[in-house]
């Protein structure tokens, strides 16, 4: 237990000094008062949470250092990249792939477990995959947070991990295809996800209350969780041909337009939790942890350059799960972590648009 509790402490900070709740109707007032950018308010997935609760989700280890948190060598120009002028100022992975939108329009939830480092990496490849493949099948968090371990990912299940080192994972090793809590005992995929969709410890009109802490790690082990399933584990491993960092905005566009989603990690401040619609900006509140994500696209609101991206807190937080935080700024350190990489084509199919 006291390592555990150690381990917590070095992740994520003292929680005992963020027992006040995430979000208040003042909190909302204040930040709506000083900015106009964006519009906060009381979120029903954090309806009664406190900043503990916000501060456990933020699983992305993050340092000042570039050279730790860019794990992966950056990827070089290549002959396929655009030029810059040519890049278009709206781009949405969802409108881009149409045959993909069910994978890339999916928002999911890391219920209570610091995982959102294994949902960023693996919702970002599932897109990629689809996109080269024509595979539409979810693919499993479950996989990567229970088994992207600390030796082969520098990670800690639901105590943290690193967005980078699971896409490295990916080349290696694989992700096996799971669905959702709710996708449980249908036998259509590997490994869904054993932890339910949840609002923070008071139910809402979808979804039942979160538990008060973390999950502990799910151990998935080298054989599908679901018995009925039609492949074994080894043989429904879908595999990265490639994996690298992004370093700068207009790169991390031309990367998107050709292959699709990346995965982003950025600061999470205690006015976050109430966004609801705009383009983000940091306007007050305390350092929470880091948070990985999946940014999906890019564009223009009020004269405000934003990123696109689809959290993993259900489609009850923010505008129906995503959210826009400003572009070409680093806000929040957006752009300092970027990691993506290539599918693996399939010999079967080749996904047309």
């Amino acid at each position: 237990m006291a390592s555990s509790l150690l381990t917590i402490a070095l992740l994520f900070g003292p929680l005992g000094s963020y027992a006040q709740p995430a979000i208040t109707p003042e909190l909302v007032d204040k930040i709506n008062a000083k900015q106009s950018s964006w519009t906060a308010h009381m979120s029903p997935r954090f309806q009664s949470a406190t900043l503990n609760d916000v501060k456990m989700l933020c699983g992305t280890i993050m340092k000042d250092d570039p050279k730790y948190a860019n794990v992966l060598d950056e990827k070089v120009d290549d002959e396929t990249w655009l030029e810059e002028r040519a890049i278009p100022s709206e781009f949405d992975v969802r409108k881009q792939w149409p045959k993909c939108a069910s994978v890339s329009g999916d928002i999911r939830d890391q219920s209570s477990c610091g995982s959102c480092w294994a949902f960023g990496s693996t919702e970002a490849f599932n897109d990629r995959n689809c996109i080269a493949t024509g595979d539409t099948t979810l693919l499993s968090p479950t996989d990567t947070v229970g088994n992207c371990g600390f030796i082969s990912c520098f990670s800690l299940g639901c105590n943290g991990g690193h967005p980078g080192m699971a896409w490295h994972w990916f080349t290696r090793v694989g992700v096996v295809s799971g669905g959702d809590e709710s996708d449980k005992g249908k036998g259509d995929t590997c490994a869904p996800y054993p932890f339910p969709a949840c609002a923070h410890h008071v139910p809402n009109s979808t979804y039942p209350a979160c538990p008060k802490a973390l999950y502990n790690t799910p151990e998935i082990g080298s054989s599908c969780s679901e018995k009925t399933y039609n492949k074994a584990y080894s043989a429904d491993k879908r595999k990265a041909a490639k994996a690298y960092s992004l370093g700068s905005v207009a790169k991390i566009q031309q990367d998107m337009i050709q292959y699709g989603s990346v995965t982003g990690a950025f600061t999470v401040y205690a006015d976050f939790p109430a966004y609801k619609s705009g383009v983000y900006h940091h306007t007050t509140g305390s350092y929470l942890g880091g948070h990985a994500i999946k940014i999906m696209g890019w564009g223009t609101e009020n004269g405000e350059e934003y990123w696109l991206v689809a959290n993993s807190w259900n489609p009850t937080w923010g505008d129906n799960g995503t959210f826009k935080i400003r572009r070409g700024t680093n806000e929040c350190g957006i752009e300092g972590m970027v990691t993506a990489g290539t599918a693996m084509p399939s010999q079967e199919s080749v996904l047309i648009v």
